[in-house]
């Protein structure tokens, strides 16, 4: 009986020590490898849900030198050019391209929400 428990006992600590062990990868900031149309269509995608859908317009070339994206509001104006909203608040929202393990994964920086982006190629800055 006393044999069991130590067994029961060793095989909770290999466990335990083997979830331990299993350490997530660090995040690694990474621009974009080889964009293509569809790249440009998947990050917009995801910028989009992470801004509560709102439509956003990304260069061809983000992320490509540097693992920061910033996305302003869009300033809706009159013909007249003048803001129709006031003075516009809103600050720009902030993203980051990092690498973790093979997978490329854009992270929102006040929510801390992360998408892994599936048909994306990115490599360390």
């Amino acid at each position: 009986m006393r044999c069991l428990a130590s067994a029961a006992i060793v095989a909770a600590t290999m466990a335990l020590f083997g979830c331990v062990l299993r350490v997530a990868p660090p995040d690694v900031p990474a621009v974009l490898t080889n964009p293509t149309g569809r790249t440009h269509q998947e990050l917009a995608r995801v910028v989009s849900r992470a801004m509560n859908g709102a439509p956003v317009t990304i260069a061809d070339s983000a992320l490509t030198s540097d693992d920061v994206l910033i996305v302003d509001r869009v300033v809706r104006r009159d013909a007249r050019g003048v803001n129709l909203n006031g003075r516009e608040t809103g600050r720009p929202e902030h993203f980051r391209l990092v690498r973790s393990g093979s997978r490329c994964v854009l992270v929102h920086e006040r929510t801390g929400r992360r998408w892994t982006l599936r048909s994306v190629t990115c490599s360390p800055r």
